[in-house]
């Protein structure tokens, strides 16, 4: 099994259903567009902390795509609606599993960028691009800001938070996580809503207002779901979320370690 997908595809795929099936609960609507978010916009930052910012972004893709052919009315932008889920799953995944420090340098003197700083940047560029985006360089300042902000507290300690026993702060890194996730998917999505409904500068500046909130209560509903599932998914032998260690140690192997420790105490005492 391949370290960056330490996760049985099996749970991948039951994964990737449950977010194709989110998709069929409208949320509310997405201003400017005539579209619906969905209980999806939920489900994908959990993705990413479940099970890291690869394999969580592929169940998202998959999930999404599906969700977009069997749910048209909450997918705004068609069949590439999986786009933004994926990019949010991603995002969320490497703030849940960095290694805490937004910038880093490795052991051969390479400086490694988290990858939620790449998409925050990326979606910054990407708004620039576009005339109406850079009449209002106010809104990637405060929405996209806002959401690097928690990313970077997140990526520093969320961590560890999520390996530590104290319940109340999983639920604070889960919320963290899937706050900062959400933003940097937005981040993307944005840039192609200029480009295919163009809205103008005041539809814009309620978003600026609107979109936070919008992403606290999704942030919210994930951190209710998510913390009780990860610690579900666990008992049940399915590892979810930042283990003890290095994060892409295979789960297998740790079953395998267990095991083994099992047999050989039952030697003894034989």
């Amino acid at each position: 099994m391949n370290k960056y997908f330490a996760v049985h595809p099996a749970v991948m795929a039951v994964w990737a259903a449950v977010v194709a099936a989110g998709f069929l609960l409208p949320a509310f609507p997405i201003l400017g567009t005539g579209g619906n978010f969905s209980l999806a916009n939920v489900l994908n930052p959990l993705s990413g902390i479940f099970f890291g910012p690869l394999a969580g972004a592929l169940c998202s893709a998959i999930g999404g795509f599906l969700g977009s052919l069997i749910a048209p009315h909450t997918a705004w932008m068609g069949p590439a609606t999986f786009i933004i889920g994926m990019t949010t799953a991603f995002t969320t995944g490497c703030i849940a599993h960095g290694k805490g420090f937004p910038v880093s340098v490795n052991r051969n003197g390479n400086i490694i960028i988290n990858g939620a700083v790449v998409v925050y940047i990326t979606g910054t560029i990407l708004w620039f691009t576009q005339e109406i985006g850079r009449s209002i360089v106010i809104f990637p300042v405060v929405f996209y800001g806002l959401g690097l902000i928690v990313s970077m507290i997140g990526i520093i300690f969320a961590g560890r938070m999520l390996k530590g026993k104290n319940r109340l702060l999983k639920f604070a890194a889960v919320w963290i996580c899937a706050f900062g996730g959400l933003i940097g998917g937005a981040s993307i999505g944005n840039f192609f809503s200029l480009i295919l409904y163009k809205q103008p500068k005041e539809i814009w500046m309620i978003i600026m207002v609107s979109a936070p909130i919008e992403r606290i209560i999704f942030a919210s509903a994930a951190m209710l779901v998510g913390v009780p599932l990860l610690a579900g998914l666990n008992k049940t032998g399915i590892f979810a979320g930042s283990q003890e260690g290095d994060f892409y140690h295979e789960p297998h192997e740790r079953t395998q370690t267990d095991l083994n420790k099992i047999n050989s105490e039952s030697s003894h005492e034989d």
